[in-house]
């Protein structure tokens, strides 16, 4: 039997564990060592949801590169809003740099899509997608995402850093929407 929590008025059943996320982690760290050798990128990790992916990519990555956090928000409950806002700015300089945006979940691409415009005004030399969990049923923009841990059906998710109106962002393993 699947291991069930509740997180306010919704039940969600275990989906992926802990040692599979971070295993996947790992092999994408090992990527990025490969191919960003020599690039001393920008890790740019989108808070609050891939706080933990940062964190544990950040433990595998050996290349020298630095790491900041902008803040967006384009989700509302369950549901996206399809409206991206940005909360807090980009605080360094990325021009002529190799920009890792670091994201827990792609899904509709909307939020990418935005962030990357935004990004390409401060005239970085290339920017690539990490994302924990990528939902290629839902994607409506047209992206490329560079490293993907996990592909995931379209479920709604919560765990390790994606949250259910901002609980569950604290589970070790993820939990989808039963």
């Amino acid at each position: 039997m699947k291991k069930v929590i509740t997180i306010r008025d919704k039940q969600f059943e275990l989906f992926i564990e802990q040692e599979i996320i971070e295993e996947r982690i790992k092999q994408v760290a090992g990527q990025i060592n490969s191919d960003l050798k020599g690039k001393d990128p920008v890790f740019l990790a989108v808070l609050n949801g891939a706080f933990m992916f940062a964190g544990e990519l950040m433990k595998e990555v050996t290349i020298p590169g630095e790491i900041t956090f902008v803040r967006l928000a384009s989700y509302h409950g369950t549901s996206t809003t399809n409206r991206v806002q940005e909360v807090l700015g980009l605080n360094k300089s990325i021009e002529n740099r190799c920009v890792v945006i670091v994201e827990d979940i792609v899904d509709s691409g909307n939020t990418m899509i935005a962030l990357k415009k935004e990004l390409e005004k401060h005239n970085p030399r290339e920017v690539k997608i990490a994302t924990l969990l990528f939902k290629p049923a839902a994607l409506r923009q047209k992206l490329q995402i560079d490293y993907v841990a996990l592909e995931i059906p379209n479920d709604f998710i919560v765990g390790y850093g994606l949250d259910y109106d901002g609980h569950g962002r604290n589970l070790k393993d993820i939990y989808k929407a039963k």
